[in-house]
């Protein structure tokens, strides 16, 4: 039993660790506080997160050979370790650092003392783990609550910003009702099958009879709409737009980076391995979800002015090309999907990484798409990191983007979804526009007299450098997809 519990912990160290540096993060920053407004030292939250996620990111390498030769399992099969965990995770924690190193810029330019940022967001990386390692659904679903409450509390952080708090009710509620529709699938599952385990309950599935058919159907569509929601696909879309807007800054780049990619985890843990049996049903569910999302999110992203409901709109669109991928139910069609996720929660952060330090001090950041006009020429080198990523969006080659929709629409080219491939590229033709009017702006309009860029400085070193890496990690893997490609797939057949 010792033995066991042993090996158990040694698996699951990133989370053991992670779990005890958060705690001392928050209890340290508890007992420094800062004399002047009260709140947690950012300054040493920062740090401490910053090295917290460094330690987390250590314990994950040091176990990639260990998940390289076989996948294992700990606490009575609840949590899995496998290739597929280990570069999520990676992934998860590298995009973590990314975020919080552009938004310690934010807080400085606002003059913010922020370290509860800093502390929500390690619980929040926690719960992703633990989401990506779930083999349990009560496991998963405890993961994905802690993730969603400290991302709920971030959203709300900005007291002075009276959108804010509208946001963070608005997120609070819908996702409140979310979690009750996927808790709501899976007591229903569990009373069909009889467990809560994942390959228990696929092994049920497969020999259950035509009597209990429906009543798996019926959790099925349940669980769809509720990882549907925290994917932000239409029509569970509708907190997007505004916690985008809502929300500072700082926070909205953590949503639209780092649990994008949890939330493809658990779906992916929920339909590849749970739900498998049903996959001809699931599947056009997925395939209805994605059409609608590609649709609505590209026709409706051109009509913002506003650049970060632009965003949001075209995260819905992205969100249907993942589940694409996902509805081809093979795992070719995984790979795909997990490469294209992948390469969104990179750019995105790249994206609201550049708003953040274009933002003069004291001023928010650039709120509206015209705030864009004549970047190039008051800020060549960052126009130039938004050009590559923009582009990179639109599905340019040589950049990342374009393979990431080269190979799901290959895949379900080879599922035999012509319709599904044909609707998917003329919308990302519409989806194109909007991109490109910001492209214009930047490139080819004359920089107003008075702009907020006027105000700008350029920003730590340290901080420019990793918006060129940003950009330029775009362009490597636009150039050299394979490497990367080839890591998903055989992560999928782990």
């Amino acid at each position: 039993m010792t033995t066991i519990q042993i090996d158990d912990l040694i698996l699951s160290l990133p989370e053991v660790g992670l779990f005890g540096l958060a705690c001392l993060t928050l209890l340290l920053g508890s007992l420094f506080r800062h004399t002047t407004a009260g709140g947690v030292c950012t300054v040493r939250a920062y740090w401490l997160s910053q090295l917290s996620l460094a330690a987390t990111l250590f314990l994950i390498l040091s176990g990639l050979g260990l998940s390289a030769t076989a996948p294992a399992t700990a606490f009575n099969g609840s949590y899995v370790h496998n290739l597929s965990t280990s570069l999520m995770k990676l992934i998860v924690c590298l995009i973590a650092i990314m975020v919080f190193l552009y938004s310690r810029e934010y807080f400085r330019k606002h003059g913010l003392i922020r370290g509860e940022y800093y502390i929500l967001g390690l619980f929040s990386v926690l719960g992703m783990l633990i989401m990506v390692s779930a083999f349990h659904l009560l496991v998963l679903y405890l993961g994905l609550e802690l993730m969603s409450l400290s991302l709920y509390t971030m959203v709300a952080m900005q007291k002075r910003r009276p959108l804010a708090t509208e946001a963070a009710v608005k997120y609070f509620v819908l996702g409140a009702i979310a979690s009750g529709i996927l808790l709501y699938g899976i007591s229903i599952l569990y009373g069909v099958t009889g467990s809560l385990h994942l390959p228990d309950i696929a092994a049920a599935i497969s020999a259950a009879g035509s009597d209990t058919r429906p009543w798996l159907l019926f959790a099925a569509v349940f669980i769809v709409a509720g990882v549907a929601f925290k994917l932000g696909a239409a029509p569970f879309h509708l907190w997007l737009p505004d916690v985008y807007q809502g929300a500072p800054t700082a926070v909205t780049l953590f949503i639209a980076s780092a649990p994008k990619l949890a939330a493809f985890a658990i779906t992916l843990r929920l339909l590849a391995d749970g739900l498998l049996p049903l996959a001809q049903d699931w599947q056009q569910m997925i395939m209805i979800l994605a059409v609608l999302s590609i649709v609505l999110g590209n026709t409706v992203a051109i009509m913002q002015s506003n650049l970060k409901r632009m965003l949001a709109y075209s995260a819905i669109a992205h969100s249907g090309f993942i589940l694409l991928g996902l509805s081809c139910g093979s795992a070719e069609g995984f790979s795909a999907a997990l490469f294209y996720a992948v390469i969104y929660v990179i750019m995105s952060a790249g994206i609201f990484g550049t708003m953040i330090l274009l933002a003069g001090e004291g001023q928010e950041e650039l709120a509206e798409i015209d705030d864009c006009r004549g970047l190039a020429v008051r800020r060549p080198c960052f126009a130039l990191v938004l050009l590559c990523l923009l582009f990179s969006m639109v599905g340019i080659p040589p950049l990342a983007g374009f393979w990431a929709k080269w190979f799901v629409l290959k895949e379900v080219l080879a599922q035999g979804h012509v319709w599904l491939a044909v609707v998917a590229v003329l919308f990302s033709v519409v989806g194109a526009f909007y991109y490109l009017r910001v492209i214009k702006l930047m490139y080819f309009e004359t920089p107003e007299t008075e702009s907020r860029l006027s105000a700008a400085r350029e920003g730590p070193l340290v901080m420019q450098w990793t918006l060129a890496a940003n950009g330029l990690v775009i362009l490597l893997l636009g150039l050299f997809p394979n490497a990367l490609l080839q890591l998903c797939v055989r992560a999928m057949q782990s």
